[in-house]
């Protein structure tokens, strides 16, 4: 069984991972925009 404690430790994982998320895909589209500009 899960306890309290193991349940704030997975909010806390989760929690950075959509901090990381939001962080991680605007740099990946502004690198594929400045790709795709380059090759047309």
């Amino acid at each position: 069984m899960a306890s309290g404690n193991d349940m704030k430790a997975a909010e806390a994982t989760y929690g950075s991972f959509l901090t990381l998320l939001k962080v991680t895909i605007p740099v990946i589209a502004v690198g594929t925009a400045v790709i795709v500009a380059l090759i047309a």
